[in-house]
């Protein structure tokens, strides 16, 4: 396989999925948003609990958030549903989205008429913008067009040593193609930051990271709080792990051997090519959702534990080195590189294996988390409501 099928899209990027999304810009338009889904097969929404009683940062990062999440390749037309009165500008999120020439529609409850005459609109909107999509050919496309994102989540002790290396391997593998990775998880490089500085491009770069860093830390003491209050998590420590930076060593194996080439701010674009970190916290699904606001097409989440969530427009492939939690939540897990543990496959095969499910995914397979509806997607806050 040296070539997937993606959607080009008119600004030149590639999507390996084909959705129509329904934005929200306010959490009063979430019903509206999520009914008008259910009634129109293939589509998207995105609910939130953000949009109004917002300021400064705070506000510009939801804003951020949802105009990269529209700008997704993944995502071929978008629908933006606004109450009409919240502090997020439903036309000025289309004209960040509308740049991509993808297909963008706007209209806000208050205007139409209220909730039933909200959702009819919608519906009629969204039946007409999907039969568009529908008409869409996908291509071949080389895999250096792919930007994946590396995420862990649910850790245990078979993560550092099996899931998160495999992963590596594979991440390496398309860089080595001249596509792109993006790893995040401030939070989970903490006691680790120095080996991670150590493989920065450049000194800049790693000054860059160490800010980030500090940056976190520095928030968490202006909370009067401590970091071992919730990281490891209890799940963590049942799984073995007892330590920050034990936890921190795992995660970073993650994002394999290449050079780290910058830090990108959450939700910011990613480049196309080669290794960046996304500042970002740990919380899952903040995490994936920051990735795809960003551009990642998909992310691959390793985990010890077990956990199902997906996201909202970009496929979760679920990857455990625990063979046990593997069997029993067959339901959420799609590789098992457990094997390694028994000394049975190398590093080699195993990243091999990840690589091979990357492509096939890219490739239109659908994973556990898309087949069973997991979208997932939730909005880091930097700041207080009003």
């Amino acid at each position: 396989m040296d070539h997937m099928m993606g959607y080009r899209r008119p600004d030149g990027t590639v999507g390996i999925r084909n959705h129509l999304l329904i934005i929200p810009t306010v959490i009063c338009a979430n019903q509206v948003c999520s009914r008008i889904s259910q009634m129109v097969a293939e589509t998207v929404a995105i609910p939130h609990q953000h949009g109004c009683s917002q300021i400064g940062a705070d506000k510009e990062r939801t804003f951020d958030v949802l105009a990269g999440t529209g700008r997704n390749p993944n995502v071929g037309g978008v629908i933006i549903i606004s109450l009409g009165c919240e502090v997020i500008d439903p036309h000025e999120l289309a004209d960040a989205i509308r740049p991509t020439g993808k297909l963008v529609e706007v209209f806000d409850i208050q205007s139409v008429g209220g909730s039933v005459k909200a959702i009819q609109h919608g519906v009629e909107i969204a039946k007409r913008m999907q039969e568009q999509l529908n008409a869409m050919q996908p291509e071949p496309v080389p895999f250096s067009e792919l930007i994946i994102g590396v995420k862990c989540g649910g850790s245990d002790a078979t993560s550092g040593l099996a899931s998160n290396p495999a992963l590596g391997a594979a991440a390496d593998s398309l860089i080595q193609l001249g596509g792109g990775v993006v790893i995040g998880e401030t939070t989970e490089i903490i006691g680790a930051e120095h080996v991670l500085a150590s493989r920065c491009a450049t000194e800049e770069v790693a000054g860059e990271l160490y800010h980030i860093v500090n940056r976190f830390e520095k928030e968490v003491e202006r909370m009067g709080a401590d970091m071992r209050g919730g990281n490891p998590s209890p799940g963590n420590i049942a799984g073995g792990l007892t330590t920050i930076e034990e936890k921190s060593l795992g995660c970073i194996s993650k994002c394999g051997t290449a050079p780290i080439q910058g830090i990108v701010e959450y939700a910011e674009s990613i480049p196309k090519s080669g290794l960046y970190f996304m500042d970002s916290p740990g919380n899952d699904i903040e995490c994936v959702s920051g990735m795809a606001a960003g551009g990642a097409h998909l992310v691959c989440f390793t985990t010890g534990r077990g956990t199902p969530t997906g996201s909202a427009v970009i496929p979760v492939i679920k990857i455990t080195g625990n063979t046990r939690m593997f069997e029993r939540m067959s339901d959420n897990m799609d590789v098992n590189v457990g094997d390694m543990l028994e000394g049975t496959i190398s590093l080699e095969d195993a990243g091999e294996l990840i690589w091979n499910e990357i492509k096939e995914v890219a490739n239109g397979k659908l994973t556990k988390a898309e087949i069973l509806g997991h979208t997932e997607f939730s909005i880091n806050r930097i700041g207080p409501s009003l």
